[in-house]
């Protein structure tokens, strides 16, 4: 099961270099060194580290839609048992982007991706609701995205 790590301590200058790699993830080494007042190699080592410990990732989003992904939702999940095993085995699905725990009418929180509305059926009925404690679900289909946004940085 996936436990929440402890996150090392960051300083300005590591938070400087995540926020950097926000507003463009292509920017170079040598550039956001100017910007953070590290060298090339300081700042690379730096980024090295943050990724090692699971800080950040640097990954290329992508619009789900123009990759052939036509159908998004959250789904809203009960659970009978402990959330944290239905919630790992979720996340071992490949159509499953988002995980959560949460408080309120519902247990668990997944945004999923699938191709069509007739996987989004498959992924409910022979997948999420054949895991063992998962008592009811809910689907939100996406109709339309209107903001996805990763730059909020470091507060």
């Amino acid at each position: 099961m996936s436990r929440k790590p402890s996150t090392p301590a960051l300083d300005s200058t590591s938070k400087a270099i995540i926020e950097q790699l926000q507003l463009d993830g292509r920017r170079s080494y040598a550039e956001i060194g100017k910007a953070v007042g590290l060298s090339e190699a300081a700042v690379r080592q730096r980024v090295q580290k943050l990724t090692d410990a699971g800080v950040m990732q640097i990954v290329a989003v992508t619009d789900p839609m123009r990759l052939g992904f036509h159908r998004q939702a959250m789904l809203g999940i009960r659970v009978s048992g402990d959330t944290r095993v239905v919630a790992d085995r979720l996340a071992e699905l490949p159509e499953v982007s988002y995980v959560v725990l949460s408080a309120g009418s519902f247990d668990i929180l997944a945004e999923v991706v699938c191709e069509d509305d007739d996987g989004l059926i498959e992924l409910l009925n022979e997948k999420v609701r054949g895991i063992d404690g998962v008592s009811g679900t809910e689907t939100f289909v996406y109709l339309q995205l209107n903001k996805q946004k990763y730059d909020w940085g470091t507060r």
